[in-house]
């Protein structure tokens, strides 16, 4: 796409729903970890991607609070998955500067994969590429919740701003995605960023997630240059 990297600039902020693992491993006759495995390339392929882009902050629903309801064996391996990610990638993301954080409530984690993701921000932490936040047991209503017991333990007595609420959230600091992407199908929110979403525009993708891949990125890019945002104003 011409200028591609001077549009994407503009954009600051995409978030993905990353949707379709289980389907697209059922539809081959696999079991869901393969397509979850499957998922994983495709993420480090849009990183790399929204890196080359010159994109600064892209979130990814990785494993929702709903996501606990899953089986024991799925959820196990889901964990895993994501543990050896961050041990194999590191030399991926210096090589290419890309910053990693993580938004949800962590303290329900392996305690060993807590200390990974520690490890991990603390030595991407000074990275000025792309940042990338991975969604791990985050959802929107509770992290809506831990702001509020964060305002409430801080002992605050006057009235309460938006401000206040935005430096009590996960993403304090980063600015409001102004793209939601979902894949497989889906339009629904299902508790991804309840709060950031406010005046996000929206693109679904029929593709499964392992299908998804850095051409439908552009066109979701391309479809969002495409739309006037007027943010309840008029132009």
């Amino acid at each position: 796409m011409e200028n591609g990297g001077d549009q994407t600039r503009m954009c600051r902020h995409i978030a993905i729903i990353m949707d379709g693992n289980g389907r697209w491993a059922k539809e081959r006759g696999k079991i869901r970890s393969l397509g979850h495995k499957e998922g994983l390339k495709s993420t480090k392929r849009l990183i790399q991607h929204a890196s080359d882009r010159g994109l600064k902050f892209i979130t990814l629903y990785a494993f929702s609070t709903e996501n606990w309801k899953r089986s024991e064996e799925e959820v196990s391996y889901l964990m895993n998955l994501i543990h050896l990610h961050l041990r194999q990638e590191m030399k991926f993301y210096k090589k290419n500067r890309i910053r990693v954080r993580f938004i949800g409530d962590l303290s329900r984690l392996n305690p060993s994969l807590q200390e990974e993701m520690k490890s991990v921000e603390r030595d991407t932490a000074e990275f000025d590429g792309l940042t990338v936040l991975l969604a791990i047991n985050y959802g929107g209503r509770d992290e809506l919740r831990r702001a509020v017991q964060k305002m409430i333990d801080s002992g605050i007595s006057r009235p309460v701003t938006e401000a206040d609420i935005e430096s009590c959230l996960d993403t304090a600091g980063i600015p409001d995605p102004d793209l939601i992407i979902r894949t497989a199908g889906e339009q629904r929110l299902s508790n991804f960023l309840m709060w950031q979403s406010a005046y996000s525009e929206f693109w679904y993708s029929p593709k499964l997630w392992p299908d998804f891949g850095p051409e439908d990125f552009d066109e979701a890019v391309d479809a969002y240059f495409g739309r006037e945002r007027r943010f309840g104003g008029i132009k």
